[in-house]
Order: structure tokens, then sequence, then C-alpha cells
């Protein structure tokens, strides 16, 4: 394993984790408080191809650090996958056939691996374990192989990418009843 190529890769996910919760942050004020925005109606449209774009950088992501970096994961981070993988085909179907009814489906992935992804990030963090690690000979799921600016961990970054594909998913399922 490159331990440089690792630690420059650590360092740009971390800076894209935080420009992911920033970007969250500001579509979540637009979403609630500035709906007839431009910055809402561009979410609208274009946000299928946003949340595609997302989804495929984190599933490329996590093959990169399992597949080429060698990093295990963990039963968690396994269960987090489940929920993203998917998405990726799904998106691209959507897209394909112009269905923007995917939303609904997508949130729902979303939210169960977001709380995966932050049960998982309190584990990292120091927290106490209320359920047993479903790690059978792969990683622990406490231990950090990631841990940049003090807080931001690899469930952290799953945590936001879920919690920004939420909030595209709003602006196009409210885009698509407008319509």
């Amino acid at each position: 394993m490159n331990t440089d190529a690792v630690l420059a890769l650590n360092h740009l996910v971390a800076l894209g984790t935080i420009g992911m919760q920033a970007l969250t942050l500001v579509l979540l004020f637009v979403f609630f408080f500035k709906k007839e925005s431009l910055v809402a109606k561009l979410a609208g449209r274009w946000g299928m191809w946003v949340a595609f774009l997302l989804s495929l950088a984190g599933v490329a992501v996590s093959l990169v650090y399992s597949d080429y970096f060698g990093i295990i994961p963990c039963g968690l981070c396994w269960v987090q996958r489940v929920f993203l993988y998917p998405q990726v085909v799904l998106f691209a179907l959507a897209l394909w056939k112009k269905d923007r009814r995917i939303a609904d489906y997508s949130i729902a992935l979303s939210i169960f691996g977001a709380a995966v992804a932050l049960y998982q990030h309190y584990l990292q963090m120091g927290g106490t374990s209320a359920l047993p690690c479903p790690a059978s000979g792969a990683g622990d799921c406490a231990k950090r192989f990631l841990f940049e600016f003090d807080y931001i961990t690899f469930p952290l970054v799953a945590f936001s990418s879920f919690a920004l594909l939420i909030v595209i998913m709003l602006f196009v399922r409210r885009h698509s009843v407008d319509k």
C-alpha cells in the first residue's frame, strides 16, 4: 500500500466531505426558505445527474480504498455499500427512461444508509457499541482508517453523501410535482 497516495486521497476525500456538508446545508436552507430561487430550480432540474455522479463517485472511492489500497471493509461498511451501490444503477436507469420517481426510492435507501453510517461514526469517535460489530473475519467497525480535520471518518463521508442525496432528491421530487 502506497502510504503517500492514501494520505493524499484521504485529504482530498476529507475536503470533498466538507464540500458536501456545506452544500447540504445550503440546499436545506434553500429548500425550506427560498423555494422559488434559481438554486432550487437548478437543483430540481439537474439533481438526477448530480445524484448519479455523487453515488458513482462514492462507489468508485470505496472500491479504490478496498480493492486498490487493500483496506478491508468491516460489516457496517458493507451494509452502507448495500444502500449506496444500487443507487448508481437506479439513477442510470431513471436518467435513461427520464423517470424522476426514483427520488422516493433514493431517499429511503439513503435514510437507512445514513443511519448505519452515523452509528459507525459514533463508534469510531469512541462511542460504546450497542450492537456487536457484524465483522466476521473482516475489518473492525470501530477502527479508523481515515481521520482528517479531527472529525472526518469513512462513515462520516458516507453519512455526508447520503445526506446530500436525500436533500437533492427532495428538490427532484418537488420539481416533479411542480411540472
